[in-house]
């Protein structure tokens, strides 16, 4: 019962996050220049993390988390609007 409580909510935290990036992402870029790539990127992530945490019992829900959340940080990291941001900052 704990284990799929576990992936429960792990699932939805992959969820929430995917969600708010696509969010976040349409808000900025528009339906013109979208991350598809991006997007995939983050979704096939989140399924392996997912099933890495259905397979392994030892791994804690906070690492699978943290894991996950860290990884859809690297994964904005190289979108468009931020590579631009960064290029204005440095500039």
């Amino acid at each position: 019962m704990r284990k799929v409580l576990q992936t429960t909510l792990l699932t939805a935290f992959v969820i929430l996050v995917t969600a708010s990036f696509s969010y976040a992402q349409f808000s900025v870029t528009g339906n013109d220049s979208f991350p598809f790539f991006h997007l995939g990127c983050l979704i096939v992530g989140g399924f392996i993390i997912i099933s890495l945490k259905r397979k392994y019992n030892k791994l804690y829900m906070s690492e699978a988390i943290g894991s996950f959340a860290l990884y859809a940080v690297l994964v904005a990291l190289f979108t468009a609007p931020v590579v631009d941001a960064l290029k204005t900052l440095i500039n």
